[in-house]
């Protein structure tokens, strides 16, 4: 833990605020999130349709962030889901293998802020839906959404 802690020395790099929907507030934030990574994301979301946070993500991968994504099994084959798109650039994506669903919405940049909420990464979020995203760089908050991350990515089987 003491590791995690110590990277918190400087300001966080998106700013730490709540963001509602519908509306482009969630969406913006998302991509200034994607956007501002020099190192590493971490995204755990239950599936990604808007191809808006999917550019994004591609181009943070252009940039040699190091890209980890989670994703629902079920929601990998909707129409319209970007999951193999994103696989298939290089990324390394990981699916659940339950009947249940991994419902998470969060994502992890650099190992010292989280993204979260009940925002869909879908166009129809911000369009049509009461949802919310939040920004924090609380150290322990970001501890524990690495340590779930970390726990899923150990058990989730890997896409190809």
């Amino acid at each position: 833990m003491k590791s995690v802690l110590s990277l918190f020395k400087s300001a966080p790099k998106v700013k730490n605020a709540a963001y509602f929907s519908p509306g482009e507030d969630c969406l913006m934030a998302i991509l200034e999130f994607i956007g501002a990574a020099t190192s590493s994301l971490k995204i755990c979301v239950f599936t990604i349709s808007d191809d808006r946070i999917t550019n994004a993500i591609l181009a943070a991968h252009r940039k040699g962030i190091d890209i980890q994504l989670l994703t629902d099994n079920e929601k990998l084959f909707d129409k319209g889901s970007d999951i193999r798109q994103l696989a298939q650039t290089g990324i390394a994506v990981k699916i659940d293998n339950t009947p249940n669903h991994m419902h998470h919405k969060f994502a992890i940049m650099d190992h010292t802020q989280v993204l979260t909420g009940s925002y869909n990464w879908t166009r129809s979020a911000a369009l049509y839906n009461h949802e919310n995203v939040l920004v924090t760089s609380d150290a322990h908050v970001v501890a524990g959404y690495s340590g779930e991350f970390n726990q899923l990515w150990k058990e989730m089987e890997r896409f190809r």
